[in-house]
C-alpha cells in the first residue's frame, strides 16, 4: 500500500513562510514526478508546483512563481514545498501527489496524500 503523508501546514500571517513536506513509501521514488496541489473552499483543485523524476525540471502556477519552491530528497522519498511571502489567497488544503511517470506533463497522478491545511491571515 503506497502512502503519502503531508506535514508542515498551519496558520501564518501574510508575508510569512511555511515549508510543507510529503513523505512517501513509493518504491523507486526518484524516477517519478511529484506535484503539490491545493484546493480552497468553493474552488477547483489546482496544481501549484511539480517536479520531474530525478528533479531536473520544475513547473509552477503563475500565482506562486517566485514565492514557492518545490524540491525533492530522493534518498528520503520526500518532496517539499517551500512557501514564502504567503498571501491570504494561498489559504487552502495542500495535497501532494505522485505521477505515473517521470514527466509531469506526460503522466497522470496516481497516488495522493490526505492533505494539510494552510491558513494565511491578513
Amino acid at each position: 500500500q503506497v502512502q503519502l503523508v503531508e506535514s508542515g501546514g498551519g496558520l501564518v500571517q501574510a508575508g510569512g513562510s511555511l515549508r510543507l513536506s510529503c513523505t512517501t513509501s513509493i518504491r523507486a521514488f526518484r524516477i517519478y514526478a511529484m506535484g503539490w496541489f491545493r484546493q480552497a473552499p468553493g474552488k477547483e483543485r489546482e496544481r501549484v508546483a511539480a517536479i520531474s523524476g530525478y528533479g531536473g525540471n520544475t513547473n509552477y502556477a503563475d500565482s506562486v512563481k517566485g514565492r514557492f519552491t518545490i524540491a525533492r530528497d530522493n534518498a528520503k522519498s520526500t518532496v517539499f514545498l517551500q512557501m514564502n511571502s504567503l498571501k491570504p489567497e494561498d489559504t487552502a488544503v495542500y495535497y501532494c501527489a505522485s505521477y505515473s511517470s517521470g514527466n509531469y506533463y506526460a503522466g497522470s497522478t496516481n497516488y495522493w496524500g490526505q492533505g494539510t491545511q494552510v491558513t494565511v491571515s491578513s
